[in-house]
């Protein structure tokens, strides 16, 4: 009896391991991307993973927060050591030190050679010094100025973009109408750093110079400039670009004119406005304003070490060339894709258009803007240091300290975190 229960539990055994080597065959061959959240991930799921499991892959994302360098933290710490890492997401005020590495690999040379349809900035931000190409961006992310239509009406006579950007098209004309709109009880942004990325993509000069001197660009002292007389003359809230104050000033009784932000921002963002009781969905409209700009953008970037470069090919060509899928991400997902012929689709189609925005075609103003847009004067530097002068000097902007206090809190953490930039003394 012991020797057939013996029997039996050992081809149980076999039986469970072949079960489970057979699990394993049928899950896949592991396909691994690092993330900071869940956005992309549920666009991969929607349009591409399905066809990569067919091949025989097995995705799965890595997601780590981005807040305090995380994310970075650990896709480092990926890369240098031995975790599988084939595909990974970046950022526009990160991207650089990933293209510029060693880590990244020329995804011309694994089957992503046509960037026909992508806009150039898109492929310029995810290419090294020398300009390989190490990565693609699924969306596009031109930044409008987003308004209230009724504060329009009241201090500007009009809510039509055509006529509001004519009035709104220099920072001259931005400074004469936030006089009258304080005039008449309203704000015109609702936060100190609202137009900071508006000023600082249009540097001509990067932040750190090839001597590793910090550099303060003449649109960064221009954007001080003006938030200092914008915060004296009461046209501003001094809250933080995220900050509960200034996102309560979205809601239907709030009294600021203007916000800046891409598609991803005022569909994703501006929840308060959204809101099905205090909001007021339909009451905004957007045009470019005082200077072409964008703000974020998420880049697929190919890892060096990557086992399955096809896969990662397959998965970037198809957010960038496949119509379809770019179609769906407008479409249904309120993104403005990296396509341009499938945004010229959207922007000629007379039937399409935003309810947030009042009917508007915000793809149609979105497509008319990008060809301005400008991604030069990057550097490894920006997030921490473009992040470091907004806190430090919104502390000013509040009364806490003085400039000078404010400039050499600055220089302090900077030094703490970057020591091989020279300060001023």
């Amino acid at each position: 009896m012991k020797k057939v229960l013996s029997l039996v539990l050992a081809a149980i055994m076999v039986l469970g391991i072949a079960s489970a080597a057979v699990a394993e065959e049928a899950a896949g061959k592991p396909f691994i991307i690092y993330a900071w959240n869940e956005e992309f991930k549920g666009f991969f799921e929607a349009y591409v993973q399905d066809a990569l499991i067919a091949e025989g892959y097995a995705p799965q994302f890595v997601i780590n927060p981005s807040d305090n360098g995380v994310y970075q933290q650990k896709l480092d710490e990926a890369l240098l050591g031995d975790a599988q890492v084939d595909m990974f997401l970046a950022e526009a005020d990160y991207i650089q030190k990933y293209a510029d590495s060693e880590y990244t690999q020329d995804i011309t040379k694994i089957g992503v050679t046509d960037f026909s349809n992508a806009y150039e900035y898109t492929v310029k931000a995810a290419s090294d010094a020398d300009g390989v190409v190490k990565g693609v961006s699924f969306q596009c992310c031109p930044s409008a100025l987003i308004y209230r239509r009724s504060i329009a009406k009241d201090v500007l006579g009009t809510d039509d973009p055509a006529e509001v950007q004519a009035a709104l098209d220099s920072w001259e004309k931005f400074e004469a109408v936030a006089a009258d709109a304080k005039a008449k009880g309203y704000y015109m942004t609702a936060s100190f750093a609202e137009t900071y990325r508006v000023f600082s993509n249009n540097c001509t000069s990067a932040w750190v110079d090839a001597d590793k001197n910090l550099v303060f660009d003449a649109q960064i002292e221009a954007w001080i400039a003006q938030t200092e007389k914008f915060v004296e003359n009461g046209y501003t809230l001094t809250d933080g670009i995220w900050g509960d104050e200034k996102n309560a000033q979205m809601f239907a009784e709030g009294k600021t004119m203007c916000f800046f932000g891409p598609a991803w921002y005022f569909n994703f963002c501006m929840g308060n406005a959204q809101d099905p009781e205090k909001g007021c969905s339909g009451d905004w409209a957007i045009c470019q304003g005082p200077a072409a700009h964008f703000w974020g953008g998420t880049w697929l970037m190919a890892a060096t070490k990557t086992q399955n470069a096809d896969a990662v090919a397959e998965v970037m060509n198809a957010f960038i060339n496949n119509e379809e899928i770019c179609s769906n991400l407008v479409a249904k997902n309120a993104q403005f894709s990296n396509n341009k012929a499938v945004n010229a689709k959207f922007a000629e189609d007379p039937e399409y258009g935003s309810d947030f925005l009042g009917g508007q075609n915000d793809v149609a103003v979105f497509a008319g803007m990008t060809d301005n847009i400008k991604w030069e004067n990057h550097t490894i530097y920006d997030q921490l240091l473009n992040e470091g002068l907004q806190t430090n000097l919104q502390e000013y902007f509040k009364g806490v300290v003085t400039k000078d206090e404010a400039l050499a809190n600055f220089y302090k953490y900077v030094n703490e975190t970057y020591p091989e930039i020279v300060t001023p003394e």
